[in-house]
């Protein structure tokens, strides 16, 4: 994905938006800077895709965005949060972004998804705002829906619950998306980073996520021992890494616990 600046130094600097700085680390897609992941078959079940707009159930009414850059705001649901909603994988199919999140097999995980804006107007999504919440079984997996111009990020760790830094934000590897971002032209994007894990000095656990439709992949191993196409610390200024999607549907896979 392609951000132009860091919103950990966005949030240091914009202290009538956040007093203290965070570990949100994003990349606003860019078509001028970055090409699209390749198009693939739409194929079977929960990876087939509508062929219009999508489905709208369960989501409630569209917000307006604002701001430009890295201080965009894209649709955060209203009531707040209702841009993101859990799915049945029989259902999935109908909506026109779709993420699978597949559990560790053997230990129960726990995944907050959350708006890169807050219910306060401001970019504390990450600072336990989460929109959906929910804890995998071993073995179990889960469909999650988002709306057009939704732009965010999941944590996920082992157990109950997600460490959190010492202000309160979320501690520990993402995954983070942009979803028919209307800033961009209906493009979508992702990555996964350890960045916020990394400088609250936390545990990196190991996090997948594909284009199930293109190809492109972004992970990262516990410890941060193999980084494939995803961001550290070392990478915070840097624009391009992830996913890249041109405007239609989206089909992204998510495995938790990756090993390699």
């Amino acid at each position: 994905m392609q951000f132009a600046k860091s919103l950990l130094l966005l949030a240091a600097l914009a202290t009538s938006t956040l007093s203290q700085p965070a570990g949100f680390e994003r990349r606003q897609a860019s078509t001028t800077s970055a090409s699209p992941s390749s198009s693939g078959s739409s194929g079977g079940g929960w990876t087939s895709t509508p062929s219009g707009p999508g489905s709208k159930d369960g989501f409630g009414s569209s917000t307006a965005s604002s701001g430009s850059g890295e201080t965009y705001q894209g649709n955060v649901g209203s009531p707040y949060g209702s841009n993101i909603i859990e799915v049945s994988e029989s259902k999935a199919s109908e909506y026109k972004y779709v993420a699978e999140f597949k559990g560790s097999q053997t230990d129960s995980w726990t995944v907050a998804i959350f708006n890169k804006y807050g219910p306060d107007g401001k970019m504390t999504g990450w600072f336990g705002n989460a929109c959906q919440t929910f804890t995998l079984a071993p073995g179990e997996t889960k469909y999650v829906a988002f709306d057009d111009d939704s732009n965010g990020g999941w944590a996920a760790a082992s157990g109950s619950t997600i460490p959190t830094d010492n202000m309160g934000g979320y501690a520990s590897t993402w995954g983070e998306f942009d979803f028919g971002s209307a800033t961009n032209t209906g493009w979508s994007g992702f990555d996964v980073s350890c960045i916020s894990a990394q400088n609250a000095g936390m545990p990196i656990s190991g996090m997948k996520i594909c284009d199930v439709l293109g190809g492109t992949c972004s992970s990262i191993t516990k410890d941060a021992a193999q980084v494939d196409n995803a961001y550290t610390s070392a990478e915070t200024d840097v624009g391009g890494i992830g996913g890249n999607l041109g405007s239609g549907p989206a089909r992204l896979a998510v495995t938790l616990d990756y090993s390699g």
